[in-house]
């Protein structure tokens, strides 16, 4: 079993936990410009784990051809809500990693996003390694995986603790303060969780507030890019600095 923990109740109030500059389905294409504009008119891609869609749309704006799939069914009918409101046609799934092959076809997939920190939900090496191996089955030959992820080596270290932004976070004409409670394991390959509450400013000046418990399961990067060679593929490109808060990487197949 690979589990995804939660996004039932955070996925009506997800926008105010994305970064201002991914909020959009441009600025969220707009990140991985330099590999999409390689890619031929038309090619396949898979927004694994795709959140609001924010990517997966923004995608099929640039008129790729795009899945999106996600183990949250409140995270896919977002999904659809955004396609629709932009006028773009995707194919959006209510699927887990391990469910990946009982739904779409191997080596069908010119890229696969894996993005947003997903990858820290499989439940550690072995539902990391399961659902690495599930992703990289789907790519055609010359295909790459593209993952971001935290670095998980300084979350660890800031140890248990509490995180309210500085600051009012404003969507669509609305404001919300956010609230992070980061719960660290004593080792590496134990459960952790975060507790995280959106509390929305209603129009009368009384909060709304959505909150919900999620357990994640760190990894070091060496051993992110140990798995990836262990089900085929090669690390390209990654922004990893050792001083840095996370990275993007991007894995092809030989």
């Amino acid at each position: 079993m690979i589990p995804v923990a939660g996004y039932g109740a955070l996925s009506e109030a997800y926008e105010w936990l994305i970064r201002d500059d991914l909020v959009t389905p441009a600025g969220a294409a707009a990140r991985f410009d330099g590999l999409v504009t390689s890619l031929p008119p038309g090619a396949r891609v898979l927004d694994c784990a795709c959140g609001t869609g924010q990517l997966a749309v923004g995608l099929a704006g640039l008129g790729l051809d795009v899945v999106a799939t996600d183990a949250s069914l409140g995270m896919v009918r977002r999904t659809e809500e955004l396609a629709a409101e932009h006028g773009v046609s995707i194919q959006a799934h209510q699927v887990t990693w391990e469910e990946l092959s009982d739904h779409l076809d191997a080596a069908s997939f010119d890229v696969v996003f894996c993005v947003g920190n997903s990858l820290g939900h499989a439940e550690g090496a072995a539902g990391r390694q399961a659902a690495l191996a599930a992703m990289a089955r789907l790519l055609r030959p010359g295909g790459r995986l593209v993952l971001t992820s935290r670095k998980w080596e300084a979350v660890r270290a800031r140890g248990s603790r509490m995180d309210v932004r500085d600051r009012l976070v404003r969507r669509n004409g609305r404001d919300a303060v956010v609230v992070y409670y980061t719960q660290i394991a004593h080792a590496w390959e134990q459960e952790h969780h975060w507790e995280i509450a959106v509390a929305q400013v209603e129009p009368d000046g009384s909060l709304r507030t959505c909150s919900e418990r999620l357990s994640f399961w760190p990894f070091r990067y060496e051993e992110l890019t140990a798995q990836l060679q262990s089900v085929g593929l090669t690390v390209e490109t990654t922004t990893f600095e050792p001083d840095d808060g996370g990275y993007l990487l991007v894995a092809g197949n030989e």
